[in-house]
Protein backbone atom coordinates (compact mmCIF):
# COMPACT_ATOMS: atom_id res chain seq x y z
CA UNK A 1 0.00 0.00 0.00
CA UNK A 2 0.96 3.39 -0.43
CA UNK A 3 1.94 5.86 2.59
CA UNK A 4 2.37 8.86 0.00
CA UNK A 5 -0.12 11.74 1.61
CA UNK A 6 -1.88 13.81 -0.71
CA UNK A 7 -3.38 17.24 -0.30
CA UNK A 8 -6.31 17.62 -2.78
CA UNK A 9 -7.21 21.25 -3.23
CA UNK A 10 -10.54 21.99 -4.35
CA UNK A 11 -13.72 23.72 -3.63
CA UNK A 12 -16.79 21.71 -5.11
CA UNK A 13 -17.36 19.15 -2.56
CA UNK A 14 -18.69 16.92 -4.46
CA UNK A 15 -15.77 16.43 -6.57
CA UNK A 16 -13.55 16.42 -3.60
CA UNK A 17 -15.34 13.68 -1.94
CA UNK A 18 -15.10 11.26 -4.92
CA UNK A 19 -11.24 11.95 -5.14
CA UNK A 20 -10.76 11.36 -1.87
CA UNK A 21 -12.80 8.31 -1.96
CA UNK A 22 -11.01 7.16 -4.77
CA UNK A 23 -7.35 7.46 -3.38
CA UNK A 24 -8.01 6.11 -0.30
CA UNK A 25 -8.88 3.39 -1.54
CA UNK A 26 -5.89 3.00 -3.53
CA UNK A 27 -3.60 3.03 -0.60
CA UNK A 28 -3.15 7.15 -0.37
CA UNK A 29 -3.45 8.88 2.62
CA UNK A 30 -5.45 12.87 1.92
CA UNK A 31 -6.22 15.95 3.19
CA UNK A 32 -8.01 18.12 1.77
CA UNK A 33 -8.49 22.36 1.35
CA UNK A 34 -11.04 24.40 0.25
CA UNK A 35 -9.65 27.74 -0.35
CA UNK A 36 -5.55 28.59 -1.13
CA UNK A 37 -5.01 30.17 1.99
CA UNK A 38 -6.33 26.84 3.73
CA UNK A 39 -4.21 24.93 1.12
CA UNK A 40 -1.15 27.35 2.33
CA UNK A 41 -1.57 26.90 5.85
CA UNK A 42 -1.76 22.77 5.07
CA UNK A 43 1.52 22.65 3.14
CA UNK A 44 3.46 24.57 5.67
CA UNK A 45 2.44 22.30 8.63
CA UNK A 46 1.92 18.68 6.91
CA UNK A 47 3.95 19.04 4.00
CA UNK A 48 2.06 16.78 1.20
CA UNK A 49 3.56 14.12 -1.27
CA UNK A 50 1.72 15.56 -4.01
CA UNK A 51 -0.85 18.29 -4.59
CA UNK A 52 -4.38 17.78 -6.61
CA UNK A 53 -5.25 21.77 -7.26
CA UNK A 54 -7.97 22.84 -9.14
CA UNK A 55 -7.62 26.55 -10.63
CA UNK A 56 -11.20 28.00 -9.83
CA UNK A 57 -10.89 28.61 -6.11
CA UNK A 58 -12.98 30.86 -4.63
CA UNK A 59 -9.94 33.43 -2.50
CA UNK A 60 -7.59 32.74 -5.06
CA UNK A 61 -6.59 31.65 -8.65
CA UNK A 62 -5.00 28.29 -8.42
CA UNK A 63 -2.12 29.40 -10.77
CA UNK A 64 -1.16 32.53 -7.91
CA UNK A 65 -1.55 29.70 -5.61
CA UNK A 66 0.97 27.33 -7.70
CA UNK A 67 3.35 30.34 -8.43
CA UNK A 68 3.44 30.97 -4.76
CA UNK A 69 4.53 27.40 -3.95
CA UNK A 70 6.52 27.30 -6.50
CA UNK A 71 8.43 29.78 -5.43
CA UNK A 72 10.52 27.43 -2.29
CA UNK A 73 8.76 24.20 -2.85
CA UNK A 74 9.45 21.33 -6.05
CA UNK A 75 6.24 19.31 -4.32
CA UNK A 76 4.37 17.65 -7.41
CA UNK A 77 1.74 19.64 -8.45
CA UNK A 78 -1.18 18.39 -10.59
CA UNK A 79 -3.59 20.44 -12.33
CA UNK A 80 -7.16 18.84 -12.39
CA UNK A 81 -9.64 21.52 -13.38
CA UNK A 82 -12.54 22.40 -16.09
CA UNK A 83 -10.83 24.82 -17.86
CA UNK A 84 -9.84 23.64 -21.69
CA UNK A 85 -8.10 26.59 -22.76
CA UNK A 86 -4.61 25.67 -24.26
CA UNK A 87 -3.32 29.34 -22.81
CA UNK A 88 -4.27 28.08 -18.76
CA UNK A 89 -2.60 24.40 -19.52
CA UNK A 90 0.53 26.33 -21.01
CA UNK A 91 1.22 28.53 -18.32
CA UNK A 92 0.41 26.34 -15.78
CA UNK A 93 3.00 24.01 -17.04
CA UNK A 94 5.34 26.83 -17.61
CA UNK A 95 4.68 27.95 -13.60
CA UNK A 96 5.95 24.38 -12.58
CA UNK A 97 2.71 21.94 -12.87
CA UNK A 98 3.78 18.35 -13.17
CA UNK A 99 1.09 17.77 -15.18
CA UNK A 100 -2.96 18.82 -16.16
CA UNK A 101 -6.01 16.91 -16.21
CA UNK A 102 -9.12 17.79 -17.48
CA UNK A 103 -12.24 17.42 -15.69
CA UNK A 104 -14.32 14.90 -16.32
CA UNK A 105 -11.18 12.48 -16.45
CA UNK A 106 -11.23 8.72 -15.76
CA UNK A 107 -10.08 7.80 -12.40
CA UNK A 108 -7.14 5.20 -14.05
CA UNK A 109 -6.05 8.16 -15.95
CA UNK A 110 -5.72 10.22 -12.60
CA UNK A 111 -4.10 7.11 -10.58
CA UNK A 112 -1.59 7.12 -13.92
CA UNK A 113 -0.88 10.67 -13.75
CA UNK A 114 -0.14 10.73 -9.77
CA UNK A 115 2.26 7.37 -9.91
CA UNK A 116 4.06 9.02 -12.75
CA UNK A 117 5.18 12.10 -10.52
CA UNK A 118 5.53 10.73 -7.53
CA UNK A 119 7.73 8.15 -9.70
CA UNK A 120 9.66 11.25 -10.80
CA UNK A 121 9.96 12.94 -7.20
CA UNK A 122 11.36 10.42 -6.03
CA UNK A 123 14.25 10.13 -8.57
CA UNK A 124 14.48 13.46 -7.74
CA UNK A 125 15.23 13.12 -4.01
CA UNK A 126 17.28 10.17 -4.63
CA UNK A 127 19.20 12.54 -7.19
CA UNK A 128 18.60 10.49 -10.02
CA UNK A 129 16.26 12.34 -11.66
CA UNK A 130 17.53 12.19 -15.15
CA UNK A 131 18.13 8.37 -17.21
CA UNK A 132 22.21 8.19 -16.89
CA UNK A 133 22.45 6.13 -19.93
CA UNK A 134 20.30 5.38 -22.18
CA UNK A 135 16.19 5.67 -22.40
CA UNK A 136 13.99 2.12 -24.03
CA UNK A 137 10.44 1.69 -24.20
CA UNK A 138 9.72 -0.96 -26.87
CA UNK A 139 11.82 -0.95 -29.76
CA UNK A 140 13.05 2.60 -29.51
CA UNK A 141 16.72 2.88 -27.63
CA UNK A 142 17.98 6.57 -26.89
CA UNK A 143 21.51 6.44 -26.06
CA UNK A 144 22.72 9.39 -24.33
CA UNK A 145 26.22 8.55 -23.88
CA UNK A 146 26.78 7.75 -27.68
CA UNK A 147 23.99 10.21 -28.93
CA UNK A 148 22.48 7.50 -30.96
CA UNK A 149 18.76 6.50 -31.59
CA UNK A 150 18.03 3.03 -32.07
CA UNK A 151 15.02 1.38 -33.52
CA UNK A 152 14.21 -2.39 -33.31
CA UNK A 153 18.50 -2.41 -32.85
CA UNK A 154 19.15 -0.19 -36.31
CA UNK A 155 20.50 2.85 -35.64
CA UNK A 156 18.29 5.47 -37.13
CA UNK A 157 19.88 8.64 -38.74
CA UNK A 158 18.81 11.92 -37.20
CA UNK A 159 20.01 15.40 -37.81
CA UNK A 160 21.85 16.94 -34.72
CA UNK A 161 18.62 19.37 -33.96
CA UNK A 162 16.42 16.43 -34.48
CA UNK A 163 18.79 14.14 -32.09
CA UNK A 164 18.77 17.25 -29.22
CA UNK A 165 14.25 17.16 -28.95
CA UNK A 166 14.29 13.41 -28.61
CA UNK A 167 16.98 13.51 -26.21
CA UNK A 168 15.59 16.49 -24.39
CA UNK A 169 11.81 14.55 -24.03
CA UNK A 170 13.05 11.12 -23.53
CA UNK A 171 15.16 12.23 -20.18
CA UNK A 172 11.89 13.14 -19.18
CA UNK A 173 9.46 10.62 -19.86
CA UNK A 174 5.87 10.90 -19.09
CA UNK A 175 6.07 15.07 -18.29
CA UNK A 176 4.04 17.28 -20.57
CA UNK A 177 7.17 19.42 -22.18
CA UNK A 178 5.90 23.02 -23.62
CA UNK A 179 6.69 24.16 -27.05
CA UNK A 180 8.34 27.10 -25.33
CA UNK A 181 10.21 25.21 -23.31
CA UNK A 182 11.84 22.89 -26.21
CA UNK A 183 11.76 25.69 -28.14
CA UNK A 184 14.20 28.00 -25.81
CA UNK A 185 16.17 24.81 -24.68
CA UNK A 186 17.14 23.90 -28.26
CA UNK A 187 17.07 27.01 -30.35
CA UNK A 188 18.11 29.59 -27.46
CA UNK A 189 15.85 31.97 -24.95
CA UNK A 190 15.85 34.35 -27.48
CA UNK A 191 14.28 32.20 -30.18
CA UNK A 192 11.04 33.05 -31.89
CA UNK A 193 8.25 31.46 -29.63
CA UNK A 194 6.46 30.25 -33.39
CA UNK A 195 6.37 26.68 -33.24
CA UNK A 196 6.42 25.98 -36.53
CA UNK A 197 10.15 25.13 -36.54
CA UNK A 198 9.42 22.78 -33.63
CA UNK A 199 6.33 21.10 -35.69
CA UNK A 200 8.30 20.63 -38.78
CA UNK A 201 11.26 18.84 -37.17
CA UNK A 202 8.86 16.71 -35.13
CA UNK A 203 7.23 15.94 -38.41
CA UNK A 204 10.45 14.49 -39.38
CA UNK A 205 11.64 12.70 -36.18
CA UNK A 206 8.10 10.42 -36.51
CA UNK A 207 8.29 9.78 -39.78
CA UNK A 208 11.74 8.13 -38.84
CA UNK A 209 10.76 6.33 -35.35
CA UNK A 210 7.27 5.74 -35.37
CA UNK A 211 5.12 2.97 -37.01
CA UNK A 212 2.26 4.85 -37.82
CA UNK A 213 3.44 8.58 -37.68
CA UNK A 214 -0.47 9.42 -37.97
CA UNK A 215 -0.35 7.84 -34.98
CA UNK A 216 2.30 8.24 -32.95
CA UNK A 217 3.14 6.03 -29.67
CA UNK A 218 6.50 7.30 -28.56
CA UNK A 219 6.24 10.74 -28.57
CA UNK A 220 2.47 12.30 -28.01
CA UNK A 221 1.26 15.33 -28.70
CA UNK A 222 -0.69 17.58 -26.40
CA UNK A 223 -2.53 19.33 -28.34
CA UNK A 224 -2.07 23.38 -28.31
CA UNK A 225 0.62 22.39 -25.18
CA UNK A 226 3.62 20.37 -26.20
CA UNK A 227 4.78 17.19 -26.14
CA UNK A 228 5.26 14.06 -23.81
CA UNK A 229 7.98 10.67 -24.25
CA UNK A 230 6.09 7.32 -23.77
CA UNK A 231 7.36 6.22 -20.39
CA UNK A 232 9.44 3.42 -20.29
Amino acid sequence: MNRETILIVEDEQPIAHVLTTVLTANGYHTLQAETASLARSIINSHCPSLILLDLGLPDMDGLELLRWLRGWSGVPVLIVSAREEESQKVEALDLGADDYITKPFGTSELLARIRTALRHQAKLDSGDDLPRGSYTVRDLTVDFERRQVLLAGEIVHLTQIEYKIVELIARRPGRVLTYDYIISRIWGPYATDNNRILRVNMAHIRRKLEPNPAEPYYIRTEIGVGYRMAEE
